[in-house]
C-alpha cells in the first residue's frame, strides 16, 4: 500500500458506497510544493483528482487522500497575505459577536487557525482564544504575535483534552478547512463534545453551487476532499445530533457557504435561508451526475481553445509567461497541459519568488521582471484576478505586451 495516498471506498458523509466519477482531471503533484532550485532533483509522485458524486447524500467529493504530513508539512499559504480576507474576517468576527452576544471571556476556537488572523478579532473584544493549526511553522508564528495556538490536526481526543484544560468553547468556527478534513465524523464529534450548551459552531467553506456557475475547477485539488452544497450537510449534523440553524451565500473564494450550527434542540430557530438554499439545490440539480457532466463539457471546450492558441503562438516563436503562483494553477496548468509552454510564472507574493513550479519547475519570479524580460503574452493562469492585475500593468499592455484570459472564454487583450 502507497502510504502516501489511500483511496475511499464510500462517502465521507454518510458512508454510502453508491459513488459516480463525475469529474475527471488530471493527477498531479501536490499542487502548492513550489520548490527552491537545491530541491528541483527530488522525486514528485503525482496523485489523482478524480471528483466523485455520492448518489445518496450529494456530496461531490475525491477519493483519493493524500497523506496530510505530505500536504500540510511545509505549508506556506498565510491568510493575511490573501486578497480581502483580513477585512473579510474582521466583518465576520463582528457579526457573529453581534448575533451570540456572549459574556467577556468567552472561549472561542477556531480550527485550522492559520496565522491568527479571525482570532485576532474576537481577542479584541475580550474574548479568549485559542488557535489549532497543523502547519508548524504557521501555528508558531500565530503564537507569537499573541494568539495562543496548538501545532496540531483537530481530532476529538484533542477536544476533549482542551475541555478538560479551558472548559467549553462558546464559538467554535472552521473556515476553509472542513473541506480539506476526510474524516469528518470524527472532527464533528470533537466539536459537538467542545461545545457550551448554547453554543455555536460557525463554518465556511466552498459551495459547489458557486464553483460550478463561475468554473472555478482550479479550486479542485487534493486538499480540498470535499465540495460541499447544503442538501447533504443537514444530513450530516443531523446524523450527529446537531443542526444547521442558518446558511448565507458569501462571495470569498470565488463563492462560499457560512452555516451556523447548533446542538440538536438549542436555543436558537432554524432560519428560513436552510429550506431556501435546498429548494435552490433541488431546481438546480445538483445532486444529479448531469450537473457535472455539463461542467466537464465546458472545461474541455477551453482547454482546447488555450492549447490550439498557445500551440500557434509558439509555432511564431513568441514568448509566453504564467501569472499566478497558486495552488490552483497547478491543477490548471496540469489539467489544460499548458505548463511546458510558459517560459516562467510571475507572482505577486514574495514568499514564492525564486521557487519552481509542481512537477514543470518552472521559475516563479517578481511580476517586476515583466518589464526586463518582456514577453510577448501572459497567461492569466490566476484567472478569477484579471481585472485587478491587467489594471495594475497597464505599463506592459502600453507597451505591446498582451494578457491573454482564460474563462469564461479565451480572449487575448
Amino acid at each position: 500500500m502507497n502510504r502516501s495516498v489511500y483511496r475511499r471506498d464510500n462517502c465521507r458523509l454518510c458512508g454510502s458506497d453508491n459513488l459516480e466519477l463525475v469529474l475527471p482531471l488530471t493527477p498531479t503533484p501536490v499542487g502548492d510544493a513550489y520548490k527552491p532550485s537545491d530541491r528541483l532533483d527530488q522525486i514528485e509522485d503525482t496523485y489523482p483528482i478524480e471528483l466523485f458524486l455520492c448518489k445518496n447524500c450529494g456530496l461531490a467529493q475525491l477519493l483519493d487522500v493524500v497523506n496530510p504530513e505530505i500536504l500540510y508539512s511545509e505549508f506556506i499559504y498565510e491568510t493575511s497575505i490573501s486578497l480581502g480576507l483580513v477585512e473579510h474576517f474582521q466583518k465576520y468576527a463582528g457579526k457573529v459577536l453581534s448575533q451570540v452576544k456572549p459574556t467577556q471571556g468567552s472561549l472561542v476556537i477556531d480550527i485550522g487557525s492559520n496565522d491568527g488572523t479571525l482570532l485576532k478579532f474576537f481577542q479584541q473584544q475580550s474574548m479568549r482564544v485559542l488557535g489549532i493549526e497543523p502547519a508548524g511553522n504557521i501555528a508558531q508564528k500565530a503564537t507569537e504575535s499573541g494568539i495562543q495556538t496548538l501545532a496540531t490536526f483537530f481530532n476529538a481526543d484533542l477536544a476533549k483534552k482542551i475541555k478538560y484544560e479551558y472548559g467549553n468553547a462558546t464559538i467554535v468556527t472552521s473556515n476553509n478547512t472542513l473541506a480539506n478534513i476526510d474524516d469528518l465524523a470524527n472532527m464533528i464529534e470533537g466539536i459537538r463534545d467542545l461545545l457550551a450548551p448554547d453554543g455555536i459552531f460557525v463554518f465556511e467553506t466552498g459551495y459547489l453551487i458557486d464553483l460550478v456557475k463561475h468554473g472555478i475547477f482550479d479550486n479542485i485539488y487534493h486538499e480540498h476532499l470535499s465540495y460541499f452544497s447544503v442538501k447533504p450537510l443537514v444530513a450530516f449534523f443531523r446524523h450527529h445530533r446537531m443542526e444547521l440553524i442558518n446558511i448565507e451565500q458569501i462571495p470569498t473564494k470565488g463563492g462560499s457557504l457560512r452555516g451556523i450550527v447548533q446542538l440538536d434542540n438549542g436555543p436558537r430557530q432554524i432560519s428560513q435561508s436552510v429550506q431556501e438554499m435546498l429548494t435552490l439545490e433541488t431546481n438546480q440539480k445538483a445532486d444529479h451526475p448531469e450537473f457535472f457532466h455539463k461542467f466537464a463539457a465546458r472545461i474541455s471546450d477551453v482547454k482546447t481553445q488555450i492549447l490550439s492558441l498557445l500551440g500557434n503562438l509558439k509555432q511564431q516563436g513568441k514568448t509566453i509567461a504564467g501569472y499566478g503562483a497558486s495552488v490552483g494553477v497547478t491543477t490548471l496548468t496540469y489539467h489544460f497541459d499548458i505548463g511546458e509552454l510558459l517560459s516562467f510564472i510571475v507572482d505577486d507574493n514574495p514568499a514564492k519568488h525564486n521557487l519552481f513550479s509542481p512537477g514543470y519547475h518552472t521559475p516563479v519570479l517578481s511580476s517586476s521582471v515583466i518589464y526586463d524580460r518582456k514577453p510577448d503574452y501572459i497567461v492569466i493562469l490566476a484567472w478569477r484576478y484579471a481585472e485587478p492585475i491587467m489594471h495594475k500593468h497597464q505599463a506592459y499592455l502600453q507597451q505591446g505586451g498582451h494578457f491573454i484570459l482564460l474563462w469564461p472564454e479565451v480572449q487575448i487583450k
